[in-house]
């Protein structure tokens, strides 16, 4: 069955008062479109935890700098309907898919101002990503009034960031992160990888690669030395097409490294890299030894 489609907040605001009035739980997918299975992954956990689903699609202009993939970015919103539809077997699911006039409309003036997790990695070559990200996913949490919200481990540090403001704002919602979800060959599923050609594809696969050698130094061959693993990821990526925006390995809440060399488990290992002119990211949580 086809999902219900909401493109205006005042409608939203009438179905999510109706679901609250019949003390119905609602999860939160919040996306920009161009959906694969790694967000549909993010639907079925939300229709197993939750009465109701609500799917955002919506590109999001304030998270992207002059210059990005905004305007280029896929949008193909009657193929996310239809694979929707295919997991909305008990008719639960809501498509709320704004325009940038709704969620932005004249005279907005008002935005999230992050700092902590959001300040290294991206915050470093993407300044005002995460301004542009925290303002909108608020704006989703209050328009949907949500109890949970799903988000997928490949944007790691934002999934941080997300819950930095939720617990510093008091905002009653919960937030779970749901494991990456990889092609065949291990390459992380994302709506940029259309943009990349046949050969690139199969260059792209240094990040997975790269990622593992790490694990296998770290859990197998006990090595706990950061410069050493950063090398052994940097001569991975190595390539004349490729630029690393950076290679780190730090804690998983601060986002920073150690001050000394040795890697303290947990650890997560972020990648940025661009392959060709497609900037992909990566990650690996390392929670233990075990």
């Amino acid at each position: 069955m086809k999902p219900q489609v909401v493109r205006e907040c005042t409608e939203l605001h009438s179905v999510v008062k109706s679901l609250h009035l019949q003390n119905l739980r609602v999860g939160l997918v919040p996306t920009m479109g161009a959906l694969h299975a790694g967000h549909i992954s993010l639907v079925k956990e939300s229709l197993k935890q939750s009465d109701w689903t609500i799917v955002s699609i919506f590109v999001n202009p304030t998270q992207f700098a002059p210059g990005e993939d905004f305007e280029k970015y896929p949008r193909t919103l009657e193929n996310d309907l239809a694979l929707l539809e295919e997991v909305n077997e008990k008719e639960n699911i809501i498509v709320f898919t704004p325009s940038a006039d709704e969620m932005y409309p004249k005279n907005f003036h008002t935005y999230v101002d992050v700092a902590g997790a959001a300040l290294p990695l991206e915050g470093t070559f993407r300044p005002t990503h995460f301004r542009g990200v925290a303002t909108v996913v608020l704006k989703l949490f209050n328009m949907t009034q949500a109890d949970i919200a799903f988000f997928g481990q490949k944007d790691f540090q934002q999934v941080q960031v997300i819950r930095q403001f939720v617990r510093d704002l008091n905002v009653p919602i919960e937030i779970q992160m749901c494991p990456i979800i990889r092609e065949a060959d291990g390459l992380a599923m994302s709506s940029r990888n259309r943009y990349l050609s046949p050969e690139a594809r199969t260059r792209a696969l240094c990040l997975s690669q790269s990622l593992e050698k790490a694990r296998e130094m770290i859990l197998h061959d006990g090595c706990r030395s950061r410069s050493t693993v950063d090398a052994a990821i940097r001569a991975i990526l190595a390539h004349p097409n490729h630029s690393a925006d950076y290679v780190a390995i730090v804690d998983p809440e601060t986002l920073l490294p150690a001050e000394d060399d040795e890697i303290q488990l947990p650890a997560a290992i972020l990648l940025a890299v661009r392959v060709d002119d497609t900037r992909l990211i990566d990650n690996l949580l390392i929670e233990s030894e075990n």
